[in-house]
């Protein structure tokens, strides 16, 4: 299990035009590395539009956005083209960077354990280490005052990380 501190586990894996992609290809930046369960279902959908939408937001803090699935290229084409998505979506079929991350394991889905992708979010530093963490993420909480974007809380973490 990782956390804050540790180095963040490399990767290589295709992005949704099948150009692969590294943990080294961010270094100096902030990377927001988030997994997900499925392209084009709800609480993946509300996910990746709420980061999108933050997209600016995290370009001004020096930072990117990449979500990882099982979801193959095609999959992750059409997710991207349907809501108009605008960050990077990197494809896991073997699911061991989900592992290597903690995205993966046992958990319980409407009262049945399972084992699947534990959604999950980190901030990489630009160093390469785990500057915050996030397991088992509701993507939106409601709050007494309004509902609370899981994206919205990694942006104002990442913006105390830079402060």
């Amino acid at each position: 299990m990782l956390n804050i501190g540790d180095k963040a586990p490399d990767f290589t894996l295709p992005d949704e035009n099948g150009k692969m992609v590294s943990l080294s290809d961010y270094s100096g930046k902030w990377l927001v590395v988030y997994f997900y369960p499925k392209d084009d279902t709800p609480g993946c959908t509300k996910e990746a539009c709420d980061f999108t939408d933050s997209k600016n937001e995290f370009a001004g803090l020096n930072a990117e956005i990449v979500g990882i699935s099982r979801d193959d290229a095609d999959a992750h084409q059409k997710f991207m083209s349907k809501y108009n998505l605008g960050i990077s979506l990197l494809s896991d079929p073997d699911h061991s960077v989900h592992e290597a991350y903690g995205g993966w394991g046992t958990k319980i889905n409407y009262g049945e354990e399972i084992v699947g992708v534990i959604r999950s979010t980190f901030i990489v530093s630009p160093d390469g280490k785990i500057a915050a963490l996030w397991k088992k993420v509701n993507v939106r909480v409601t709050q007494p005052d309004g509902e609370v974007k899981h994206a919205d809380k990694v942006r104002e973490k990442l913006a105390e990380l830079r402060a």
